[in-house]
């Protein structure tokens, strides 16, 4: 239920939210903050498409190669933990900026996709930490983490970099 609360909260969050289109993210503001955000949004994916190859040699899942050890397991959580700091700003200036929008099918997604990111990393989280929940829960749990951030990175990053549009959604 945590993990759905989350989510929820965000999403209430930013539906009431009153969009303040002035707000500035590092200092940036309106386009310079979109490419800003582009920019971040694509390291964040590129440090997530890492962050599967360091989980699928951690759990032994790639042919030929030996299971990862300290090493390996040290590195996919650091690389998590970046890739969450480097959401945070970002979301941060989405919801403060924005807000919840559903003004055309991307927005849409995007603004739906960003609240449930957050819900899908408490996920990830419990599921760590558990003992009790069944294993599978793990490869799950990170892949929707991923699947996130690549649809957040398509329905944004994606677009902004694109001239402001992506294949099979609408241009705003």
């Amino acid at each position: 239920m945590v993990p759905v609360a989350v989510g929820v909260g965000i999403y209430l969050f930013g539906d009431k939210h009153t969009p303040d289109y002035n707000s500035a993210l590092y200092g940036q503001r309106g386009q310079d903050a979109v490419d800003l955000k582009a920019r971040l949004g694509s390291a964040m994916l590129c440090l997530a498409i890492i962050q599967v190859g360091l989980a699928l040699w951690m759990f032994g899942r790639i042919p030929r190669v030996r299971a990862g050890g300290r090493r390996v397991r040290i590195g996919h959580r650091v690389l998590g933990f970046c890739i969450f700091l480097f959401s945070l700003p970002i979301a941060f200036h989405c919801l403060v900026t924005y807000g919840i929008e559903t003004t055309s099918p991307r927005v849409a997604i995007h603004s739906f996709t960003g609240c449930a990111f957050y819900g899908a990393f408490v996920a990830k989280v419990i599921v760590v930490r558990s003992r009790r929940l069944p294993g599978w829960m793990l490869p799950v749990t990170g892949s929707l983490l991923f699947l996130g951030i690549a649809l957040l990175w398509y329905t944004a990053p994606l677009w902004a970099l694109n001239g402001f549009s992506v294949p099979g959604l609408s241009s705003t």
